[in-house]
């Protein structure tokens, strides 16, 4: 797979998302990604989303994110808080790709109660392949950071 192997992705989850986290991690480090498992570590014990988005969005550099939750919404509005996180809530591979190349999106928002193991890695993997086309869209980002 294009562009997979020594990309460090951070991950993060609560406790909705952990079961998702768990299988993505999985998969990304078989397709030779490092995938940085930030927490949380149980889906018995509940957590708050905006603190594991708090606490990737306080890491994200240069690398990409993902971010998990039950529906992927609060996780995606926690995380965007931040002033270097472009986070987009994806539910299919289409918008994965149109939030990396328009969007130039270094997060990826990701809902476990509505987003199957399967669809889930197929849509983090377009989002991950898929470069930011810049041009007429650089601009339009660069608005979002005033």
């Amino acid at each position: 797979m294009k562009n997979f192997a020594e990309k460090k992705i951070l991950i993060a989850s609560d406790h909705a998302g952990f079961s998702l986290k768990k299988f993505l991690v999985e998969e990304l480090t078989k397709l030779g990604c490092k995938p940085v498992d930030l927490g949380c570590n149980s889906a018995e014990k509940s957590v708050d989303y905006p603190d594991y988005a708090q606490k990737l969005s306080k890491k994200i550099t240069t690398e990409f994110g993902v971010l998990i939750c039950g529906s992927g919404v609060g996780i995606s509005i926690a995380a965007n808080r931040f002033k270097n996180v472009r986070a987009a809530l994806c539910c299919d591979v289409k918008s994965a790709k149109l939030a990396r190349a328009h969007n130039d999106a270094n997060v990826i928002s990701l809902g476990a109660r509505v987003t199957k193991n399967k669809a889930a890695l197929a849509i983090v993997k377009a989002f991950l392949i898929t470069e930011f086309e810049g041009g007429r869209h650089a601009a339009r980002v660069k608005k979002l950071s005033k």
